[in-house]
């Protein structure tokens, strides 16, 4: 009911002031039932997976109006939005943000390819999750497993494969070491691994 909703949300958000206050702001490692989980965020979370996939990071999306059509359902296009919103939160996390990146390395990724499946339309106001697993990691390429759910509901599913590029000639250019190894970390283990 109403009330045990509201105690909730009033026990919940006691539970991530406490944390915000322990951790100021600095990325924290705890252990769960099911394996490690890093907050990065109260609002952005990286889940741990079943035991034998890779780690998982998910990003929370309210469904507003300009997200519909006239009948209220999300607009078919404005998922390649969630999903990018996830992967630019996820690289955030991994303190790898796109300008820094190219003033750094002079790389960036792009999307090469994108397969996508919808399976049950999100409406208007609902609270989705997006949530990424990096599948496979090659040495310009890596491959994601993207999803959007609302609740325990799989809404939309899709496998990006990006490129890293030159940000001068917009070439391949292979993933600079430092890089790659932060992206390693989210890989699965070797039986469930795929090269892009």
């Amino acid at each position: 009911d109403r009330a045990t909703v509201l105690l909730d949300l009033d026990r919940d958000a006691r539970r991530l002031a406490s944390f915000r206050h322990r951790t100021a702001g600095r990325h924290r490692e705890r252990r769960t039932v099911d394996g490690p989980m890093t907050v990065i965020d109260p609002h952005m979370r990286n889940l741990a997976g079943p035991p034998d996939t890779a780690r998982s990071f998910a990003v929370p999306v309210r469904v507003y109006f300009q997200d519909t059509d006239a009948g209220g359902v999300v607009y078919h296009a404005r998922y390649l939005d969630f999903f990018e919103r996830c992967r630019m939160e996820w690289l955030r996390s991994l303190d790898i943000v796109s300008t820094t990146l190219v003033a750094d390395t002079g790389v960036l990724f792009v999307v090469r390819s994108l397969d996508i499946e919808y399976l049950k339309p999100a409406r208007l106001d609902d609270a989705l999750d997006v949530d990424l697993r990096l599948e496979a990691l090659g040495g310009v390429q890596l491959m994601l497993r993207q999803s959007v759910r609302r609740g325990d509901e799989t809404l939309v599913t899709a496998r990006v494969q990006l490129a890293a590029v030159s940000a001068a000639g917009m070439k391949p250019s292979r993933l600079p070491p430092e890089l790659r190894a932060r992206l390693a970390a989210w890989l699965p283990s070797e039986p469930d691994r795929e090269r892009p």
